[in-house]
């Protein structure tokens, strides 16, 4: 039954990886002229009005790694499904580079599946956020969620650290870039003398996400958006390190669903080999108990199986 089971799970990760394969292979021709230019450094195009070759490099800005956007959740997407047709002309006249850009709400929770993930809550958690509030329409989604490469990494590995490397790092993108930082609000900023009150500095920003302390905790949310201002920032360390962590409402809140949806029942969150979220059962144990309830049926079944050829022989 394991191996039958096991056949099946890979059979079934074969197929959809094959799947993929299948529609990458589809979207590719459509999107090569695209990444002929953006996904190299160089690009050349010829000028109309005096037939000259031209060789520009490419604005880093504009700058796209395609075997990154292949691996993203957009992946399955032509360029001019969210792009101007206009992009199709070379170079890009001008008023094509004006339009206004999608946004997440756009396309995203009108669909049933798209209901669980609560994207309306979430857009207005973003207007109430600190970004929406200083930076208003010049921000959106595409700041924090690149659709070049976005993916949710939560949904694609149990590793926690691999979780919040990747999180922290959409922040970093601007908060530890000055020059982006400074493009955006024309002020200086230091992520580590920001933090510089913080004890074991290292540690928190390898183990904890930067929106466990800067955003508004909301219940229904698997994810907060509202980033609040800094001097709101959590600072007290009872607020994590407590038997109510904050934790418990954030950070892990993912797994504890996943594995709830996965296994059957709630299965804890171990860090550090103790138990961060209380449990009622542990998949080791699990695996454990089962190994044990087949060895002795296995041993009945042998009794059971000797017994009768020593009363035949009788």
């Amino acid at each position: 039954m394991f191996f039958l089971i096991a056949a099946l799970t890979f059979s079934f990760i074969v197929k959809a990886q094959d799947d993929r394969q299948e529609i990458i292979n589809d979207i590719k021709p459509l999107n090569k002229a695209c990444f002929d230019c953006h996904g190299q450094q160089y690009y050349t195009y010829t000028n109309e009005n005096t037939g000259q070759e031209v060789r520009k490099e490419m604005c880093e800005s504009y700058l796209l790694d395609d075997s990154l956007y292949y691996q993203s959740n957009h992946f399955s997407f032509a360029c001019i499904d969210c792009h101007s047709g206009d992009y199709e002309s070379y170079p890009h006249p001008p008023a094509a580079r004006m339009e206004q850009l999608y946004t997440c709400t756009d396309c995203h929770g009108f669909t049933e599946t798209d209901q669980k993930y609560q994207f309306s809550k979430i857009e207005d958690a973003y207007y109430e956020s600190v970004h929406y509030e200083r930076e208003g329409d010049n921000f959106s989604c595409w700041d924090c969620h690149d659709p070049h490469s976005y993916v949710v990494k939560a949904r694609r590995t149990t590793d926690i650290k691999e979780i919040i490397s990747y999180n922290n790092a959409q922040c970093l993108e601007c908060h530890a870039n000055e020059d982006k930082f400074k493009l955006l609000t024309g002020e200086k900023m230091n992520v580590l003398e920001q933090h510089d009150w913080l004890p074991n500095q290292q540690a928190h920003f390898n183990s904890v996400r930067c929106i466990e302390c800067h955003t508004a905790v909301d219940e229904e949310l698997l994810i907060a958006h509202q980033v609040m201002p800094a001097d709101s920032a959590v600072r007290n360390c009872v607020e994590c390190h407590s038997q109510n962590s904050l934790l418990l409402s954030t950070l892990y809140k993912h797994q504890v669903k996943e594995n709830r949806k996965k296994n059957g029942f709630v299965n804890g969150v171990i860090l550090n080999d103790s138990y961060v979220i209380g449990a009622s059962r542990n998949e080791t144990l699990n695996k454990v108990s089962i190994a044990l309830f087949i060895l002795t049926l296995g041993g009945i079944l042998v009794h059971a199986l000797l017994r009768i050829f020593i009363t035949k022989k009788r």
